[in-house]
């Protein structure tokens, strides 16, 4: 078979294995992304393998400098990578784009035992707002806040009020003659 039959077959597969796997994202039919841990989990990383055009006989191109490692050491991504690389070679010529996401996720606290997460100041306040505060009221009772318009969005409301700031009688009434002409044209026929 050709690299774009396997290509194809193995985009089939990946379709159907992860339907409705919130973690898996196909962000084209040769680039897919996996993450590997649950959300807001420290621990979590997400994995990019695209593919190159004669994959799966060459090397498909693993990354993860996607935005959601930005908390991970550089290090530890080029220990990930480097695990991931040595998997790619015992699977070349086959295809590996499940086989790689299935080692990260069997791997994953191998491979994130020198990953120190820095406690995140977002999470600090919040439980430090919930400790303060255990008995707050509900936030339904604050009142909603206005949408802020513009000046020229202002403008455009006050043309279409009157003074009292009501819209004009009729505004919303559909054109009796054109919906008659309408209605009575079927009638005729």
């Amino acid at each position: 078979m050709s690299a774009n039959e396997d290509q194809e077959m193995e985009l089939e597969a990946l379709r159907s294995i992860y339907e409705g796997d919130e973690s898996f994202r196909e962000l084209s039919p040769v680039s897919f992304q996996y993450r590997i841990g649950e959300n807001g989990d420290p621990k979590a990383f997400l994995i990019e393998i695209s593919w190159t055009d004669t994959y799966p006989q060459t090397p498909p191109i693993i990354s993860m400098n996607a935005f959601f490692n930005n908390t991970i050491s550089s290090a530890v991504k080029q220990s990930i990578v480097a695990k991931l690389q040595e998997a790619v070679e015992v699977n070349l010529g086959t295809a590996m784009t499940y086989t790689l996401f299935e080692y990260a996720k069997d791997h994953r606290e191998q491979f994130m035992e020198h990953h120190r997460p820095a406690a995140s100041p977002q999470t600090s306040i919040s439980n430090i707002i919930s400790v303060e505060t255990p008995n707050a009221a509900p936030s339904s009772k604050k009142k909603d806040k206005r949408e802020q318009l513009s000046k020229a969005q202002k403008r455009k409301l006050a043309d279409k009020t009157d003074h009292k700031g009501e819209r004009p009688r009729g505004w919303n009434w559909v054109d009796v003659v054109k919906q008659l002409s309408k209605t009575g044209s079927k009638d005729d026929e």
